[in-house]
């Protein structure tokens, strides 16, 4: 079955996406721009099914443990070293065609949209795997320091989008931070 793959990611302006395993800003909270990315990730466009969210092991792990798993959510992890799930993962698996896989098989009756949530590597993935793919993007207006980035966004390969249905179109501030939110398509 082809379907919208989603990706979800809140960049620096030089793209930075993480620092030492956390959030570049942390620990300032954006809670508002938390909320976005919960509501995006967490409702189901068709009744009775849950969205999926795809993430490697670092960013599992990153999740405050009170946090995983992420709730209303069917959550699946990708390594390659790991033998089980992670407490409180849903599935694993040893990598992203494992994982979306698994979705159109084992999780073809409960699976809805299907949202990779990182890191780098598997953004990467979804970025150059074929198909119609979305990126829901937090553009934080301020630059952070970042050990972890976000491939570019190439014009040749995705177009801003002027506006998505539920996805707010002003300048954002929380915490002395600026953001915009931006959905980028596939060409």
């Amino acid at each position: 079955m082809s379907r919208v793959l989603n990706g979800i990611v809140a960049v620096c302006p030089n793209l930075g996406i993480g620092k030492d395993g956390n959030l570049p800003w942390h620990p300032v909270r954006l809670s508002n721009e938390f909320a976005h990315f919960r509501k995006l990730t967490a409702t189901a466009s068709v009744p009775g099914r849950q969205n999926v969210v795809i993430m490697g092991r670092k960013t599992w792990f990153s999740i405050p443990e009170k946090n995983r798993p992420l709730k209303d959510r069917i959550n699946i992890v990708l390594s390659r070293t790991c033998k089980a799930p992670p407490a409180g993962a849903h599935y694993l698996a040893t990598d992203f065609f494992s994982a979306l896989r698994l979705v159109d098989t084992e999780l073809s009756e409960q699976a809805d949209q299907v949202w990779i949530i990182g890191g780098s590597s598997l953004y990467k993935e979804l970025m150059e795997s074929p198909g119609t793919r979305r990126l829901f993007v937090t553009r934080i207006q301020q630059q952070f320091d970042c050990d972890t980035f976000l491939p570019e966004l190439l014009p040749d390969k995705y177009r801003l989008l002027p506006e998505f249905p539920g996805v707010p179109k002003e300048l954002q501030e929380e915490n002395g931070i600026q953001y915009r939110f931006e959905v980028y398509e596939s060409i």
